[in-house]
């Protein structure tokens, strides 16, 4: 069983910084897909990044330029590095990992918010 716990988030003003971070247990981590998700009041979960075992990345055209996902494979950490934050960054966030091979098994974190506000 693979649990995720994520942190970082808070209150910030628009054009403020924030880094949220998400640990994991077990010996998977650097074995699997790693990504973030967000989830605003009212709309649909949305990736926002992903992170291969390999360090590829990928944005959500909303974020990119601004969010940075990277991995720590000793500290079996995700990291999501958001810059130039605005109101609509407002959400809650959620780490997400996707283990190899089929079926491919998802785990969710319990969540961070992250509000964006003068």
């Amino acid at each position: 069983q693979v649990q995720l716990v994520e942190s970082g988030g808070g209150l910030v003003q628009p054009g403020g910084s924030l880094r949220l971070s998400c640990a994991a247990s077990g010996s998977i981590f650097r074995i699997s897909h790693m990504a973030w998700y967000r989830q605003a009041p009212g709309k649909q979960r949305e990736v926002v990044a992903g992170i291969t075992t390999g360090g590829n990345t990928n944005y959500a055209g909303s974020v990119k330029g601004r969010f940075t996902i990277s991995r720590d494979n000793v500290k079996n950490t995700v990291y999501l590095q958001m810059n130039s934050l605005r109101p609509e960054d407002t959400a809650v966030y959620y780490c997400n990992l996707q283990t190899p091979g089929v079926p491919v098994t998802a785990y969710w974190g319990q969540g961070t918010q992250v509000t964006v506000s003068s």
